[in-house]
């Protein structure tokens, strides 16, 4: 038994050395390692490839981009941006607005045929009219009148036109107003976000078509305001001109223009204008002046038998009066005589006003306007028959 004990202890004593021993023997070894290899070799060998770790297979190689990739089919595929859609709707509106301007161009040009038509057809009329009164006619000629009242329709048929140039200015204005909303649309599209290239070289376009329809419809208000503007002024000449010539074909001769259509500025004249009398031996001189200073009657009206041929003189007289005097009014002053008893002064007073009022629109016939005309009586016991007196004011 103790012998079987000094054993383990033994045993024991000697894994205790071995213990102790080795880490002693390997640093003794690790010692003699660095003693015998240097600390920094120096070689131009390549290393070998068990010591390359994957650290340094970096950078590793892309695939190449060629133009042919970048340019082509496969980059230029169909979107559907919100972009995109918004151009459709926007070129819908631009071939709408580019009908309904087409349209409107149709009705322009058929209107300007047709108001060619009517002033061709009144003025072959009126030219009749005036050649037949230039060569001499009778008082209330049928054939004349038959022209006057076609005259008459081809002006009623122009003053319609007006009406429809008129609807079709304000029409005109609408696809303006249609065209400028479109541009605005256009342009604050290309702020949205979603879009590809090719969204904006077809919004750029349509900016630029939109643009050449705000030209044309531009152009086309302009034509209509024209015709409006020339079409009316044509009217208000013509009438005053149809009715002076109405006047001539009831008395059988011819007066010319209308008053209303003389041109209003002073016009310097030579020599003196002689006022006309119709009746009276003895013509009245007027200075030319800038206002009229003689009391003395423009024209004096004698109506001493049943029908006096005043007309185609006070037509006359009266026109080189508004040449001279663009800003003179006028007054007729009907006079009639106090020979006689009371009875017999107011059946001639009644005379004497009948006949200024029928003097009174014979001027407006002519084409004065009526707000320049003023109409009042007087008693004369120096004259033997009715009269009525013109003066310049």
């Amino acid at each position: 038994m103790p012998q079987n004990i000094d054993i383990k202890m033994k045993v024991s004593t000697l894994l205790l050395a071995s213990v102790v021993l080795l880490p002693m023997t390997g640093q003794a070894h690790a010692q003699q390692d660095m003693n015998k290899r240097p600390a920094l070799v120096i070689t131009n060998k390549a290393m070998p490839g068990s010591e390359i770790t994957p650290f340094y297979n970096r950078p590793t190689r892309t695939q190449e981009i060629t133009p042919q990739q970048l340019i082509g089919d496969s980059y230029y595929q169909p979107t559907d941006t919100v972009v995109a859609r918004k151009i459709g709707e926007l070129r819908n509106d631009l071939f709408s607005l580019q009908s309904n301007v087409e349209r409107l161009s149709g009705q322009l040009e058929g209107m300007e045929k047709r108001n060619q038509s009517l002033s061709a057809e009144y003025f072959a009329n009126t030219a009749t009219i005036n050649t037949q009164l230039q060569s001499g006619t009778t008082p209330g000629n049928p054939r004349l009148v038959q022209r006057l009242s076609t005259a008459q329709m081809n002006l009623d048929g122009l003053s319609r036109n007006v009406a429809e140039l008129n609807t079709l200015a304000v029409q005109v204005a609408n696809s303006a107003s249609m065209a400028s909303f479109l541009l605005e649309a256009a342009r604050s599209t290309y702020g949205l976000s979603g879009a590809v290239e090719e969204d904006h070289a077809r919004l750029s376009q349509l900016e630029d078509n939109i643009n050449n329809q705000i030209v044309t419809i531009d152009r086309l208000l302009n034509a209509v305001n024209d015709n409006i503007t020339r079409t009316a002024a044509y009217l208000s000449s013509e009438r005053s001109n149809l009715r002076t010539l109405s006047l001539g074909i009831s008395n059988g001769d011819l007066y010319g223009r209308s008053l209303a259509n003389r041109p209003f500025s002073s016009v310097p004249q030579s020599g003196l204008m002689q006022p006309a009398s119709v009746g009276g031996p003895t013509p009245l001189p007027m200075q030319q002046e800038t206002r009229p200073s003689s009391p003395r009657p423009l024209a004096k009206i004698r109506f001493d038998k049943a029908n006096v041929d005043y007309e185609q003189p006070v037509f006359v007289a009266v026109s080189e009066a508004m040449e001279r005097y663009p800003e003179a009014r006028f007054e007729l002053i009907a006079v009639h005589p106090t020979t006689g008893n009371a009875a017999q002064m107011a059946i001639e007073s009644t005379r004497a006003r009948r006949n200024a009022e029928k003097v009174l629109r014979t001027l407006t016939q002519m084409g004065l306007p009526s707000n320049k005309i003023d109409l009042s009586y007087n008693a004369d016991p120096s004259v033997a028959s009715n009269e009525v007196h013109i003066f310049i004011r």
